[in-house]
């Protein structure tokens, strides 16, 4: 560590890797509502923040654990539950009466077709007004897991209880998965 006098300190979450403070002033500066999009190891959260003086106050959040109550079978982390998650706090919003918000991805690198995404995709045909290009979401194919689907159908009965042991402890054959994600998606249309 430097022992400079001129050295200053840089704040603890900067030091720790958990807040970009320039990037943080840029989207406060919007004076908008943000969706804050953060994929842990086996969640997927969204929540609808605004900034106040007092510090920043969450309006409306969604957590992939919500899904799993709603009948959810799969992870918590894959795609399809990241685009869930987005679909549901979407509708939490619309009935809060937030209508616009900006993106807020914290940390993580923008890489197209990524999970974070797949949230603002499930924003946005939820009915949310988000600003984004659309070359950036991921195709609806990949949201209903029709790619696991079809490298299920691929499989052998062996591999596939191998490669999907998790899937198939939940109850949920990797080949339903495409109906599965419908199903929840119209349990959170009419649900919320």
């Amino acid at each position: 560590m430097a022992q400079s006098s001129r050295y200053k300190l840089a704040f603890k979450r900067r030091r720790e890797g958990k807040t970009d403070y320039r990037a943080r002033l840029n989207l406060i500066g919007l004076d908008k509502s943000r969706l804050v999009v953060r994929i842990t190891n086996q969640h997927t959260i969204a929540q609808i923040i605004n900034v106040n003086v007092d510090g920043d106050e969450t309006i409306v959040s969604a957590h992939s654990n919500e899904l799993k109550k709603m009948g959810w079978l799969g992870s918590g982390k894959n795609t399809s539950a990241a685009y869930l998650t987005g679909f549901l706090v979407a509708k939490k919003a619309l009935k809060a009466g937030i209508e616009n918000a900006v993106l807020d991805i914290g940390l993580k690198s923008s890489t197209r077709g990524a999970k974070i995404f797949a949230v603002l995709k499930g924003a946005v045909d939820g009915g949310l007004n988000v600003p984004h290009n659309d070359v950036i979401l991921p195709v609806d194919e990949r949201i209903r897991g029709e790619h696991v689907a079809a490298y299920a159908e691929s499989l052998s009965d062996e591999e596939v209880e191998k490669k999907f042991s998790q899937y198939i402890k939940n109850g949920l054959s990797p080949k339903d998965l495409p109906d599965h994600f419908e199903s929840i998606k119209q349990k959170i249309e009419e649900g919320v």
